[in-house]
C-alpha cells in the first residue's frame, strides 16, 4: 500500500514537472496568480463537507493537492525551498507539537494537547496566542479560532448560562446604541453581539461557520421555489407584495417539512 502511495504521488510531482516546463498556462502561473484559485478550491472542498459529497471530497482535496505541489515547484524554481523541505518541515513539527506521542508527556484528554500546542508555539517564538490566527480568515471562522485560543491559557466562561447572559448583555448595549443613532456605536456593538453568538455556539458545541452557511443554503433553497411557485402563478416575485411572498414562503416552509 505504502509502495502504491508513493508512486502515485511521484507520478502526480513528475506531472507537475511537465505542466511547468511545456504548459503556457502553467508556466505563466504565480503565488500571486494561485492564490485566489486556491481559495476558491478550498471552498469547493469545504462545500463537498458540508454536503457529506465524498466523491466530490476525494476529488477536491486532488485539486487541493496539485496547487500544494504548485507552490512547492514554484519555491524551487525562486530557490526559496523544495517539495522535500515542505514535507521534512511538517513532519518536524508534528513531532515537536506532539510530545505525548514522540515523548515523554502525559495528556488526558484533546484540550490537554491543545494546551501543549499553544506552550509549545509560545517557545517557538511566537510572541501571542492569536500569532497563528491567520488575517484573511472569514470573520465568523476567526472568532471562532480566537476564542479557541484564548481558551487555551484558560480566558474561558465556566458554564453556557453565563456566557448567554454575556449575549444578552451585548444584546441591551446595542439596543442603547440603537436609541443614540450613533452609526459607529451601532457597528460595534453589533459585532460584539455577533462574537459572544459565536462564543455560545462554541459551548453548544456548534460550528458556527457551518450552521450558518448551512441557513444560507436553506434560505437559498427556499426562496427558490418561492420563485417557481411564483412562476407557476405566473407572477415574479418583484411585482408582488411582502405578504403574498410571505404566503409562498410559509408553503415552501410547509412542504420542506413534511415527512
Amino acid at each position: 500500500m505504502a509502495n502504491a502511495v508513493s508512486d502515485s504521488f511521484l507520478k502526480l510531482v513528475q506531472i507537475m514537472d511537465d505542466l511547468r516546463e511545456k504548459c503556457p498556462w502553467d508556466r505563466k502561473q504565480t503565488i500571486h496568480t494561485l492564490r485566489s484559485m486556491t481559495l476558491e478550491e478550498t471552498y469547493e472542498l469545504t462545500d463537498a463537507i458540508l454536503q457529506n459529497d465524498w466523491p466530490g471530497i476525494r476529488e477536491e482535496l486532488g485539486d487541493l493537492l496539485l496547487h500544494l505541489l504548485f507552490y512547492a515547484k514554484i519555491g524551487t524554481e525562486q530557490q526559496q525551498f523544495t517539495l522535500q523541505d515542505v514535507i521534512e518541515g511538517i513532519s518536524k513539527k508534528l513531532i515537536e507539537r506532539h510530545p505525548h506521542i514522540y515523548g515523554d508527556v502525559t495528556v488526558k484528554d484533546e484540550e490537554d494537547v491543545k494546551r501543549n500546542w499553544e506552550k509549545i508555539k509560545l517557545k517557538e517564538g511566537k510572541k501571542s496566542v492569536f500569532s497563528g490566527v491567520p488575517v484573511s480568515l472569514p470573520s465568523v471562522v476567526k472568532a471562532t479560532r480566537i476564542q479557541e485560543k484564548a481558551k487555551q491559557v484558560g480566558f474561558e466562561w465556566d458554564n453556557k448560562e453565563d456566557v448567554w447572559k454575556k449575549v444578552e448583555e451585548e444584546m441591551g448595549e446595542l439596543q442603547e446604541a440603537m436609541v443614540t443613532g450613533k452609526q459607529t456605536d451601532i457597528e460595534e456593538e453589533f459585532g460584539d453581539v455577533l462574537f459572544s453568538l459565536v462564543n455560545y455556539a462554541r459551548f453548544l458545541q456548534v460550528d458556527a461557520e457551518a450552521a450558518l452557511e448551512k441557513t444560507n443554503k436553506k434560505f437559498i433553497s427556499r426562496f427558490n421555489a418561492m420563485e417557481v411557485l411564483a412562476a407557476q402563478e405566473g407572477k415574479q416575485l418583484a411585482d408582488m407584495s411582502l405578504t403574498e411572498m410571505d404566503a409562498l414562503w410559509n408553503q415552501v416552509k410547509k412542504q420542506n417539512s413534511t415527512p
